[in-house]
């Protein structure tokens, strides 16, 4: 027979907190009728919702997948570190066909996207606030990388000796600027993915402050997974925490902000009906209550001892990039966010655009990425 409790200690234990009628859950169950007035922000790995409080209506906005322009700038992105990985798959079997297979498939895909890029697709098509000035420029940025791949692919597919790390560094990701190759990969890629966060941070941090919240009362609770599994479980690896921190011209106390990787997520693609969402608030707002009557305990339990504070650190402690060529930093991220499983993705440019969003008053136009806003990528006709 396997060990069981004594009951009288198992009765003990649940009294506290892990029984429907424990002290625990009768205490977030006062804080919660006290606060149902205040506004709780929860944010997902795609989409953050408002529960403005009082029974007033939730209201939603996304930042990810079904944003206009994210898949586009991200499949971009991804096409220089596709060959990366197909490198890697010659490296370990390089007789089985799998990696030209996939190779081929690639420069089908590049070839339609690039046939399908075109100013009027960023102008009308995409056509987003903050792209707004630049859309010749993307379009050029994505000929100019989808030309170069397919060129790289036509010569690999004859010379097998091309797709290896050596080479491709020299040659396409770290390469010298010529006038044929004016642009490395690694800028292309860090540029492609600070344009696709710049939109993020202009969109959602108008948004938020469009909402005209009380900073002060609001609870933020970051729920469910953000990216892959093992990232973004902490303030300094989950970039949302911060834009929200800079949203509120940084007067939101960042101990009001929580992280729980393991609650229920949502997604505006599979909304839940009015009742559903009512329940997802009821089990948020406890949650975020639960967490914070261990801590209003705390402080009135030890008064005597040093009291903790929380200090926000932005992206993990990502290389400082010193200018907009600082393309030792760009790179160092690069690597960082690819080697580290602690982080998103999105954390090798979120701090710095973030940060670049804020000085410069919320005006997109005047944010400079580096490996876009300091190079002139040739048009269609150039390459």
């Amino acid at each position: 027979m396997s060990y069981q409790p004594n009951a009288a200690f198992a009765g003990l234990f649940r009294a506290f907190t892990s029984d429907p009628q424990s002290i625990g859950t009768h205490l977030t169950q006062q804080m919660t009728q006290q606060q149902a007035d205040d506004p709780l922000l929860v944010s997902t790995g795609s989409d953050i919702v408002l529960f403005p409080g009082a029974r007033c209506a939730p209201t939603v906005e996304s930042f990810r997948k079904s944003t206009r322009g994210f898949i586009e700038l991200t499949a971009v992105s991804h096409l220089p570190l596709a060959l990366a990985y197909l490198a890697r798959m010659r490296e370990l079997s390089p007789h089985d066909g799998a990696w030209q297979r996939d190779a081929s498939n690639l420069r089908g895909h590049a070839e339609a996207t690039r046939a399908a890029n075109s100013l009027a697709l960023w102008r009308d098509h995409v056509a987003v606030d903050s792209f707004a000035g630049h859309e010749q420029k993307i379009a050029d940025l994505v000929d100019y990388t989808c030309g170069v791949t397919i060129e790289l692919l036509d010569r690999i597919e004859k010379d097998h000796s091309l797709l290896s790390f050596e080479r491709l560094n020299n040659e396409y990701f770290a390469a010298p600027s010529t006038s044929a190759f004016p642009v490395p990969m690694n800028d292309v890629m860090f540029a492609t993915f600070g344009l696709a966060f710049l939109d993020i941070v202009y969109r959602i941090g108008n948004w938020l402050r469009a909402q005209a919240l009380d900073w002060n009362r609001l609870m933020v609770l970051v729920s469910g997974r953000s990216g892959r599994p093992t990232a973004g479980v902490t303030w300094a690896s989950n970039n949302m925490c911060y834009l929200v921190w800079c949203a509120s011209n940084r007067v939101l106390l960042p101990e009001r902000v929580f992280i729980a990787p393991h609650a229920p997520s949502f997604s505006v693609a599979e909304l839940p009906d009015a009742a559903g969402m009512a329940e997802l608030e009821r089990t948020y707002r406890a949650l975020w209550l639960n967490t914070r009557s261990s801590i209003d305990v705390a402080r009135a339990l030890f008064p005597g001892q040093r009291p903790f504070h929380f200090d926000p650190a932005p992206a993990g402690g990502m290389p400082p990039i010193t200018s907009i060529d600082d393309r030792d930093a760009t790179t160092a991220r690069l690597r960082r966010i690819m080697e580290d499983p602690t982080q998103l993705l999105s954390n090798c440019v979120a701090d710095y655009i973030v940060d670049q969003l804020y000085s410069n008053g919320n005006q997109p136009q005047k944010v400079e990425i580096p490996g876009f806003t300091n190079v002139t990528f040739p048009g269609a006709a150039q390459l």
